[in-house]
């Protein structure tokens, strides 16, 4: 048993020793590369805000528009609807007028 023990106790330490001193990250690093990444996080924020404005904007735009754009079929209606009724005055004086 101290064979197989002595024989292991090599591995054994050396796979300890590595797990202990692989892989960890210092503070300073951790910080500067979360900086970096809140400084693009806070750039794309600006530019989402900023779109979101446009967006806002455009449809604020549309939206008057529209109203515009139902207003004057409105206009349209009525316009139509006068001269209809000019053609028939027109076409009923033209009937009874005589001929000569």
């Amino acid at each position: 048993m101290s064979l197989s023990l002595t024989k292991l106790a090599p591995a054994a330490l050396i796979l300890v020793g590595s797990m202990g001193l692989g892989g960890c990250a210092t503070k300073g690093f951790v910080r500067e590369e979360i900086a970096t990444v809140n400084q693009r996080i806070d750039g794309l924020d600006t530019r989402l805000q900023t779109t979101d404005g446009t967006a806002k904007q455009a449809l604020a735009e549309a939206q008057a528009a529209s109203g515009q754009a139902q207003q004057n079929g409105q206009r349209l209606d009525q316009l139509n609807s006068r001269v209809d009724g000019v053609e028939q005055r027109m076409a009923e004086s033209q009937r009874k007028r005589p001929r000569n």
